[in-house]
């Protein structure tokens, strides 16, 4: 795949395979097991508030490099925010970007940035897109029998634990580099 789009994609920098989806985030408390010793008894406080904010990333499948962004909405004016971002990101590097078939993936309203091509995964297969066990890793690990007191307390939260996460690229790597997909990039 890569020396075929190294032919058809004239351009100096090497080409990043990244994979982008959206997450919501909302002050909805996930309670979990805990332990405590014994004879007490756990007490996780329990909320379920409408209202949410969205976490966009794309992920490098080949070294790790995750890029996120919180925005307030899905939608194609917050997808171009983030589309400009990522480009403004890696501005030497030809971005093929893989992404689910969302109505703000394919808006005609975007404009997508002369660095990066846009790919969709087949209808109805979010399996296939290595940034679900991102998500999966995030809201185990960081958000388990926690409540927020507001909006910004959950922002604050996750912007935290996206950068944390942004700066593990070993651990991303290990969660997002499946063999399927570097064999298929290198054949």
């Amino acid at each position: 795949m890569l020396r075929q789009l190294n032919e058809s994609w004239p351009g100096e920098g090497p080409i990043r395979v990244m994979f982008q989806d959206e997450a919501r985030f909302g002050r909805i408390s996930d309670p979990r097991r805990c332990w405590c010793p014994k004879p007490i008894r756990p007490l996780c406080l329990a909320m379920v508030t409408q209202q949410y904010t969205y976490a966009y990333a794309a992920v490098s499948v080949a070294d790790g490099v995750l890029d996120t962004l919180i925005l307030p909405y899905v939608d194609s004016d917050c997808m171009q925010v983030f589309l400009d971002e990522v480009a403004a990101r890696h501005p030497g590097d030809r971005i093929v970007m893989i992404l689910d078939g969302a109505g703000w993936h394919v808006s005609g309203t975007l404009v997508v940035p002369t660095n990066i091509r846009l790919v969709s995964l087949p209808p109805c297969a979010p399996e296939l897109n290595p940034v679900e066990h991102i998500w999966d890793e995030l809201r185990e690990k960081n958000f388990g029998n926690l409540i927020f007191e507001s909006i910004e307390a959950l922002e604050d939260h996750l912007e935290t634990s996206l950068r944390d996460l942004e700066a593990a690229k070993e651990k991303v790597h290990s969660i997002v580099s499946w063999p399927w997909i570097i064999n298929s990039l290198l054949n």
